[in-house]
């Protein structure tokens, strides 16, 4: 019987693994409401508060708590904040602290946000426990939340048609069966996107070329993945064949790439992948490993669907 603390694989449940996702840009703003009596208003606007100024000790105690998050959260990630705000506000019957954080990283800020509000809330309640027996805590909420993948996917369904091509010598001569190609497949159906055709060539620069004018020119589908032959191997010419199809390169989607693939291996340096459109096709050389490829897509997908609006004239 599956325990309730492991997944389906048997496997103990914990942090979630983001290594595969890309630094986004991240924001939140949680808000706690701490109830007083009005008579406590009053005591701190006169500033006779027993422990001193409970404005300056909210915003450092809701600091310190947003930075501190992940040693108090068994199952929130570490995470690099760029910045911390808090904004106290005295009523007349309760004080409202409200935070706002903000990251470029792999995951939320919302759970810094909120633990920052608590912990901001918290030192208020402990400063004036001593002359307000009525405080109470009503609310903790997430105001706003946004950035990551999610925020990027078009909500819009587009239609996108596609090629895969595995382009190697071993696989098209049928000594090595092949992995990565079927991987993109699987991947991209599971992403709705229709891939019309799947194709196996030796590593022949003209043969390679004609396929991909073919698939643009004749076959006209909106995207064609290749994979392999994008190294330093003498017979590794898809970035060549590529060059000489392409009308207009888009070296930021290459560039991104292997700067993604860098901080998995250092190895990612050597992919000499290209990316460009032909037309309306866009074209875009992956590696051949079977694990580079996968995190490639995890990578270029969603954010990659908005090429295509692009080419149709949509702008930005």
């Amino acid at each position: 019987m599956e325990s309730p603390l492991s997944d389906e694989n048997n496997e103990p449940r914990g942090m979630f693994d983001v290594s595969i996702k890309p630094d986004t840009y991240r924001v939140a703003k949680a808000q706690a409401i701490l109830k007083i009596d009005p008579n406590t208003n009053i005591l701190i606007n006169e500033g006779r508060s027993p422990k001193g100024d409970v404005v300056e000790a909210a915003k450092i105690s809701a600091t310190l708590a947003a930075k501190r998050t992940s040693d108090l959260i068994p199952y929130c990630h570490p995470i690099p904040i760029d910045q911390v705000r808090v904004k106290v506000s005295i009523k007349p019957e309760c004080i409202e602290v409200v935070v706002d954080v903000k990251s470029v990283w792999k995951t939320g800020v919302e759970i810094e946000a909120l633990t920052g509000a608590c912990i901001g809330v918290l030192t208020i309640y402990d400063m004036l426990k001593p002359v307000d027996n009525s405080l109470s805590i009503t609310s903790v909420k997430l105001l706003q939340k946004s950035g990551g993948m999610s925020d990027l996917e078009d909500k819009e369904k587009i239609n996108i048609k596609a090629i895969v091509i595995v382009i190697s010598d071993s696989v098209a001569g049928g000594r090595r069966t092949d992995k990565s190609g079927n991987v993109i497949v699987d991947n991209l159906r599971k992403r709705g996107i229709d891939v019309v055709g799947y194709k196996k060539l030796s590593d022949d620069i003209n043969l390679i070329e004609d396929s991909l004018k073919k698939y643009c020119d004749e076959v006209q589908v909106d995207l064609i993945l290749t994979t392999g032959g994008t190294g330093l191997g003498p017979r590794d010419v898809t970035p060549e064949a590529t060059r000489k199809v392409i009308e207009r390169e888009v070296t930021g989607i290459s560039d991104a790439s292997r700067a993604y693939g860098q901080r998995r291996t250092p190895f990612a340096m050597f992919s000499r992948g290209l990316a460009g459109v032909r037309k309306k096709t866009l074209i875009i050389n992956l590696p051949g490993s079977t694990r580079a490829v996968s995190e490639y897509l995890d990578f270029l997908f969603p954010s990659i669907k908005h090429a295509f609006k692009m080419m149709e004239g949509q702008g930005h």
